[in-house]
């Protein structure tokens, strides 16, 4: 029988509530951080070809920052916004994960049981019959054996992915790849069946489960256990191919994942997912229940599978790795003609988020210098609210976006720490590529070093009217363009 919601109610709709924060987005610090956010995505869109960007910024339960770039379709000139949907493809994932957990909270499995037992088509060839069985718990840290998907070409054009009854049809003519419990393979095919697996167990398609029991609850009303095709030609994104070698992207057939959908299938926005990170933020600091128990969501984010190498360590679902000192989870997603990824910082709650409508693109790129420009910022303003200085009023004349021909792209003025900054675009690393300028008195500044020391001089041009016309430096000019 069908799991009824009313069942689940005591489980899935505890909403607690949550130490109050006092909010940080009008510390001069975090405006600053979040307008060099601004200008660094603008550059990253125009200058890499990306035909659309979306991108967002959590604090805890605050949405800091949500952006679009660019055209979520060229053609039509529809432009990206916070609100624009994408293909989120391999996040997908992450969804199965808290559905499985729930259904494991609520005793209809456990983790170490044999994917067998819960589906009784899965009659795989096991190529190593003296191995562990694959488990529930080997397809969500990957590291279950199988290949990487059902054998079917849906990631080659026109994208034609198989049903569930074609999933279970081919499903006995495949093989497992390595001994179960032994090599870390990342596999659609793994996620997949941890769909099938909450769907036979729950009593209720797979659809259904997560958009009653995860979406739902937590207000996310723009995300789809598959990419919503009455949203094609408005809000859902047009995707385009990786760069071709003339330098062209070219449309990417509109697709739906069917029974890949629980590996690759869904469709979000960036403040959809922001919603998802907040309630991740909100559940580890109560210590309660809301969709999933706090302790669940906890085992979930600890690390299940680690490669010797150490460069390769897997949650339950959740996707794990270390950066200067810091623990990230989350999850990246590639489909054809969109790229996007998810990474939380839970110690900190800060969450980036970023999605791009375009292959051959790093989100995970995006998210990390998300992440490296804000944290700081957020964390000043916590522990010294009053430290954050204002630039003043009369400085902001000369912040502007400044020609660089033909030695780089621009240079662009911007407000920080109390003063201004000059930084050259474009740039993979912004804060890397930013110089603090020290006002000496009127149109006049001084590079200040890494060592705080001063160095040459820097002048703004005006021009009759007291417009700012170039910026001068070493005797050579900038002429401003914007």
């Amino acid at each position: 029988m069908k799991v009824p919601t009313v069942a689940l109610a005591a489980l899935l709709f505890v909403i607690p509530t949550t130490q109050q924060v006092e909010p940080v987005a009008d510390d001069p610090r975090v405006k600053d951080a979040l307008n060099l956010l601004d200008v660094w995505f603008d550059a990253q869109q125009a200058y890499h070809n990306i035909p659309g960007i979306s991108a967002a910024v959590v604090y805890d339960q605050e949405l800091l920052w949500s952006r679009g770039f660019g055209y979520a379709d060229v053609a039509r000139k529809i432009e990206a916004t916070p609100t624009t949907i994408y293909s989120i493809c391999s996040i997908s994932k992450l969804f199965t994960s808290v559905s499985v957990m729930q259904l494991r909270d609520l005793g209809r499995l456990r983790l170490d049981d044999p994917v067998s037992d819960h589906l009784p088509w899965f009659d795989i060839e096991n190529t190593y019959p003296e191995a562990p069985p694959v488990t529930i718990q080997g397809l969500l840290t990957h590291s279950s054996g199988l290949p990487r998907e059902s054998d079917y070409p849906y990631w080659t054009d026109p994208f034609d992915f198989p049903t569930h009854d074609q999933i279970v049809q081919r499903i006995a003519h495949q093989s497992t790849l390595y001994p179960a419990d032994r090599i870390f393979q990342y596999s659609n095919l793994g996620l997949t069946l941890a769909g099938e697996i909450v769907a036979r167990e729950s009593h209720n398609p797979y659809g259904d489960y997560v958009r009653e029991n995860i979406l739902q609850p937590l207000g996310m009303d723009d995300t789809s256990p598959e990419i919503p095709v009455e949203h094609r030609g408005g809000r859902f994104a047009q995707g385009y191919s990786a760069t071709r070698r003339g330098g062209e992207r070219r449309e990417v057939e509109f697709f739906q994942a069917r029974g890949i959908a629980p590996a690759a299938g869904f469709a979000s926005t960036v403040e959809d997912l922001a919603k998802f990170a907040s309630w991740q933020f909100r559940l580890l600091e109560t210590g309660k229940t809301e969709v999933l128990e706090a302790n669940t969501l906890r085992e979930m984010h600890r690390v299940h599978w680690v490669n010797p190498d150490w460069k390769t360590m897997w949650g339950l679902g959740f996707s794990v790795s270390r950066s200067n000192d810091k623990t990230f989870v989350g999850h990246g997603g590639s489909c054809p003609g969109f790229r996007s990824n998810l990474r939380i910082q839970t110690d900190d709650k800060i969450a980036t988020i970023a999605m791009a409508n375009a292959g051959g693109v790093n989100p995970t790129r995006f998210t990390q210098r998300a992440y490296e420009i804000v944290a700081p910022a957020i964390k000043a303003a916590r522990e010294n609210p009053e430290g954050g200085k204002t630039v003043d009023q009369q400085l902001l004349e000369f912040v502007g976006t400044y020609d660089g021909y033909p030695w780089g792209g621009e240079e662009q003025v911007i407000p920080w720490e109390g003063g201004l900054a000059v930084i050259g675009l474009p740039t993979d690393n912004p804060l890397e590529a930013l110089s603090k300028l020290k006002h000496i008195a009127g149109n006049t500044f001084r590079r200040i070093r890494d060592d705080e020391s001063l160095a040459e001089e820097i002048t703004f041009e005006l021009g009759p009217n007291g417009e700012v016309l170039r910026m001068k430096q070493h005797s050579n000019y900038s002429e401003r363009i914007r």
